[in-house]
């Protein structure tokens, strides 16, 4: 395992799997296509990130529905957008994060951009994840995706588009289901409590029994069903009124690990925008959006045996809503592009905790009492060539507040600049640079949240906080190779950080800094065969230890993880893929807040991809052939796991060995 991981960073690279297709723009973004046939075990986005690009980690929440970590930065350190739409999950749990309430075979492409540079978007701190749905075409033509795999999991999703000179429209459905998955000791998701509980007895009979309930211990992992339809109509020439609304619907996710399951989980995206082009020959563009987005997320006790042993169900039932309008404007002045708008938007959430299905009315409390956060923003970009050199010169002015119910308002201010470079040093190799600074403001969890005992999570005073990064980077391509290869160091003032152990007030300030590096290469062996290989490495530290504690280690910064694969083209668009997926042992720990040390782990992972004909094509593949049991996500204390309290919090194992068949038909 130790000369596997050895040999990584002697590559200098990450992976560029033939999972997902991947273009690199600059310093600061990576935009990967090919989403919806590539995503080929489940409809996660998260899933389908972190096994392709060297900067996403993934953290486990579930068999769906998991959270994307760009850099180490989960939450509100990273922005999720869907279509220009800002898109938050209500759980505070993240148990339905962000990019959960789209799923893949409704993209067209996601950009990923790794750093605080992006002044559209509101709170986009160390990262950001801007994903683009399908658009509709004026020819009509449709696909029809069929998936299946191991514990019973089946996918369908299906695609049609067409219109006219006037409009243009598209439609995709999808569903998909599984039951619980098996670790590599074949353990399924309710045997890994049954064993963690068991380590804990102190635990069996009482009200944090997590066991669950023998009427639902096969219970299915997930059901998931989302469908998005599209409008485009031509009102005048160059002029398009887009209209759009995606609707998605799980139930009963299982969160093994968690004390609570989300019984259910129903969002809604819409967007209405009018688009101009070529107004004339320096106004370019003008789009102005309107957008929403709503969640509905109860989470409860319903299926384990701590309501089953006191006769209480208790649910904490949050919903969130967004509302926002953006305006941008494009304009070519004399070799320069520039571009400004404004940028608004208004975020309401609110939840409470029941019993039995009685609501706080009835004499049980708020969790998250009516708190809404208004942005106003604006916001300029500047773009300029000056022969092998490219400047981009980014800033953005925020003015924010935030109101509660029951505690102190807060208002922020706040400037965010950056500078993105790049130097062609010939048509095969150019240098990168990026200086950026950007801020993030607390959110409603961090600021107001009460526990089910009615304790004081929150802290009502945080400040904002700042992140001030240089990211340099280096690139080449030629005919048979290609490779880049990423450094940054981030310095984090004011970082919101979870202290365990404090009862009340848990959420403080620190100061903190991350550096890390990011490689990805390719070589083309043959006209048939490719070899991609990858690392990417990070470490995250406190400036000082939290009071009362010692360790200066930051939470979820994953070890020296990296990706090998060997690709053979044996027909024309049919290919096979051996990949080996490993990381080094995570042991630098934030063991004071709750983190763990894991094993190293070394998967392996096979496909063959089969071209039938230009409109049929099948793929059958296996994952983490050796069957090993192996965890990826850690336990840092911002999340609410199960514990026994004498122990390690419980750690998710996760899925052994899966196999899988993917149909795509295209017509």
């Amino acid at each position: 395992m130790k000369k596997a991981l050895a040999l990584l960073p002697l590559a200098l690279s990450a992976l560029c799997s033939a999972d997902v297709a991947l273009e690199s723009i600059n310093v600061e973004a990576t935009v990967v296509t090919d989403v919806a046939q590539k995503a080929q075990t489940s409809a996660d986005l998260a899933q389908a990130l972190s096994d392709n690009l060297p900067a996403i980690d993934m953290s486990r929440r579930s068999a769906i529905a998991n959270d994307i970590l760009i850099r180490g930065q989960k939450r509100d350190n990273i922005t999720v957008e869907v279509d220009g739409t800002k898109v938050c999950g209500a759980c505070p749990n993240r148990m339905d994060p962000p990019a959960s309430h789209i799923v893949a075979n409704q993209i067209d492409k996601v950009e990923v951009i790794e750093g605080p540079y992006d002044v559209t978007s509101f709170g986009t701190l160390s990262g950001g994840v801007k994903i683009s749905t399908k658009k509709p075409s004026k020819d009509f033509k449709g696909s029809v995706n069929l998936g299946f795999g191991s514990w019973s999991y089946k996918k369908f999703g299906t695609t049609f588009s067409g219109g006219s000179d006037i409009i243009r429209m598209v439609a995709t459905l999808s569903t998909e289901s599984a039951n619980q998955y098996h670790d590599g000791h074949g353990d399924s998701l309710s045997q890994q409590v049954d064993k963690y509980i068991a380590k804990n007895p102190s635990l069996i009979g009482g009200k944090y029994d997590a066991r669950v309930q023998s009427a639902y211990r096969d219970m299915p992992a997930y059901t998931k069903k989302s469908a998005m339809a599209k409008a485009f109509i031509k009102i005048f020439k160059n002029q398009e009124l887009r209209l759009s609304v995606t609707a998605n619907r799980s139930d009963n996710i299982f969160y093994a690990n968690s004390k609570m399951d989300a019984l259910y989980d129903n969002s809604n995206i819409y967007n209405v925008a009018y688009n101009i082009n070529s107004i004339n020959d320096i106004y370019k563009n003008i789009n102005l959006q309107y957008y929403h987005s709503d969640v509905d997320h109860p989470m409860g006790t319903d299926y384990r045996m701590s309501s089953f042993n006191t006769g209480i169900a208790v649910t904490n039932r949050l919903t969130t809503n967004v509302d926002g309008i953006k305006l941008k404007n494009s304009f070519d002045i004399n070799s320069y592009q520039l571009l400004f708008g404004l940028d608004v938007s208004r975020r309401k959430w609110d939840g409470g905790y029941e019993k039995n299905g009685l609501a706080a009315a009835i004499g049980y409390r708020k969790s998250i009492d009516n708190t809404v956060t208004k942005n106003s923003a604006l916001f300029a970009k500047l773009d300029k060539e000056y022969a092998s050199f490219n400047l981009s010169l980014g800033v953005r002015v925020d003015d924010t507040s935030i109101t509660n119910n029951s505690y102190q308002n807060n208002s922020y201010y706040s400037v965010g600049a950056n500078i993105l470079g790049t130097y062609n040093i010939n048509k095969e190799n150019k240098i990168l640079f990026g200086i950026g600074q950007a801020y993030r403001m607390p959110d409603a969890r961090e600021l107001y949240f009460l526990s089910s005992k009615g304790n004081e999570v929150g802290t009502h005073d945080l400040k904002d906080t700042k992140n001030q990064e240089i990211d340099l980077g280096y690139e080449a391509n030629s005919a048979d190779f290609q490779f880049k290869i990423k450094a940054f160091y981030s310095k984090l003032k004011d970082y919101i950080y979870y202290h365990k152990g404090v009862n009340l007030h848990a959420f403080e300030n620190i100061d903190a800094y991350i550096y890390g590096i990011e490689t990805t290469a390719s070589i083309y062996l043959t006209d048939d065969m490719s070899f991609d290989m990858g690392v990417s490495y990070k470490r995250g530290k406190k400036d000082k230890a939290l009071a009362k504690q010692t360790n200066t280690n930051l939470a979820d910064m994953a070890p020296l993880r990296g990706n090998v694969a060997l690709n053979y083209e044996y027909a024309n668009n049919s290919i096979a893929t051996f990949e080996m997926r490993a990381s080094d042992k995570w042991s630098a720990i934030d063991y004071e807040n709750g983190e763990q040390v894991l094993a190293s782990w070394a998967i392996l992972n096979a496909k063959v991809k089969q071209m039938i004909n230009r409109k049929f094509n099948l793929t059958i593949g296996v994952n983490n052939m050796l069957n090993k049991r192996y965890s990826q996500s850690n336990t840092y204390a911002d999340l609410i796991l199960v514990t026994g309290g004498t122990t390690d919090v419980m750690l998710l194992n996760e899925p052994g060995r899966y196999v899988y068949t993917n149909l795509d038909f295209k017509f």
